[in-house]
């Protein structure tokens, strides 16, 4: 199982270097966001938990903000094994740090799971049954099984959708993956 996500996770990152245009990137990023907006779960959600996007993923930043004038936004940082959350509060309250230069959350720890409604979840790779493969940490396999009343999203490009990811028992299936043809 383990060689099957390693060849995975190697096949895909063949393919997002060949889906770095900008031009691509950024146009797949917004119509995949746009269908997300109009999910019915992601619309009556009030605590929603995001991602900071990497430059290799659907690109997350401008809908952060967007939204957060309207829900209370949630995004994840790095500490040791774990994933904290964090309230956001504005794009002057990031702060670069950790292992992957991510932007992230300076405020106070947020541990009301059960108030998490909606969870938008990255990954290098997703199924039709909802399978995700992570980047190979367990960062999301450990947080999402304190959350686990919250509606779970995956998001992707095209590409990110293949036809079947190798699962484990400990692997959390999404309720939905969005992305585009």
């Amino acid at each position: 199982m383990k060689e099957k996500k390693k060849e995975l996770r190697k096949r895909m990152a063949l393919l997002k270097t060949l889906h770095k245009s900008t031009i691509t990137h950024q146009s797949q990023s917004a119509e995949i966001l746009a269908a997300l907006e109009a999910h019915p779960a992601f619309r009556a959600a009030n605590t929603v938990l995001l991602y900071h996007s990497l430059n290799d993923e659907v690109d997350t930043h401008a809908f952060i903000q967007k939204w957060s004038s309207e829900k209370r936004i949630l995004l994840p940082v790095v500490v040791g094994d774990d994933l904290e959350l964090r309230i956001y509060t504005g794009p002057e309250d990031m702060s670069i740090s950790g292992i992957y230069g991510i932007a992230e959350p300076t405020g106070e720890i947020f541990t009301d799971y059960a108030a998490i409604d909606f969870i938008v979840v990255p990954g290098v790779a997703f199924d039709a049954k909802g399978n995700r493969l992570g980047r190979g940490k367990g960062y999301y396999d450990r947080l999402l099984p304190r959350i686990p009343s919250a509606y779970k999203a995956g998001i992707c490009f095209p590409f990110q959708f293949v036809e079947e990811v190798p699962a484990e028992s400990f692997d959390i299936r999404m309720d939905t993956i969005i992305t585009i043809q």
